[in-house]
Formats: C-alpha cells, structure tokens, sequence
C-alpha cells in the first residue's frame, strides 16, 4: 500500500511539472516571440502520454485509485485556484495602478500554478513524513 501511494505521489508530482513546463513555455514562447519553446515541452508532453500509454505496466499503475486521487488534488492546486486568484489579483491591481505596469495575465497564472505546485509537492512530502513515522511507530 505504501508503494502504491509513493508511486501516486511521484506520478502527480511528476505531471504536474510537466503542465507547469508548458504553462512557462508559452509564457518564454511569447516573450521570445518564438515558438520553439513551446514545441519543445509539448513534443515532451507527447513523449510522456505515448509512453503512458504504450507501456503496460505503467498504463495499469496510472488507472489505480491513488493516482487518479492525487492527480486531482494535483490539478486543484495548479489550475483551479491560481487561474481563479491570478484572475482576481490581475483585476483587483489593474482597478488599483491601472494596466501600465501589469505583467501579462499568463505571467500571473505562471507564478501563482509553480506556487500551487510547490505547495502540492510539499504536503505529499509532510504527507509522506507521517507516514513514515507511523509506520515505524507500529513496529
């Protein structure tokens, strides 16, 4: 059991930089005025899908209750709450100083999902912490 949510905690942390490489890349992408750094993670992220996919063991590991679990515990803190906070946040600073010196709406999602993410990566590490300990309490 306790692989089974090591392997769910790996696996979501895992996707969830890969979301958070293309968010960013798009953001480089657009700044650069190139595209190529958006090609890039998203031959990566391809790359990642078609494995998943192909590869048997790794398909039945994914399809498990643990990783579904965390991989949607995982889109709430990169997607969901950022996108609803840099929406308020850009909103709330342009009403405030006016659009002039505003990052890019994009920026703003950005930094708020890579905090939504580091933030998910550290409670599957306290998480992780107190299992542990748990489970040398017990023997």
């Amino acid at each position: 059991m306790h692989n089974v949510r090591r392997y769910a905690d790996v696996i979501a942390g895992l996707e969830g930089l890969l979301w958070l490489a293309l968010g960013w890349s798009i953001t480089f992408s657009i700044h650069q005025g190139s595209t190529e750094p958006t090609l890039a993670v998203i031959f990566l992220v391809a790359t990642m899908v078609f494995f998943s996919w192909v590869h048997r063991p790794f398909r039945l590991l994914i399809r498990r209750y643990h990783v579904r679990k965390r991989r949607t515990d995982m889109w709430v803190h990169l997607l969901a709450l950022p996108l609803l906070l840099a929406m308020f946040f850009y909103l709330l600073l342009d009403a405030l100083f006016g659009g002039a010196w505003l990052p890019p709406k994009m920026l703003a999602v950005n930094i708020l999902a890579s905090a939504g993410w580091l933030t998910f990566v550290v409670t599957l590490l306290v998480k992780f912490v107190i299992h542990s300990v748990k489970s040398t309490n017990k023997t």
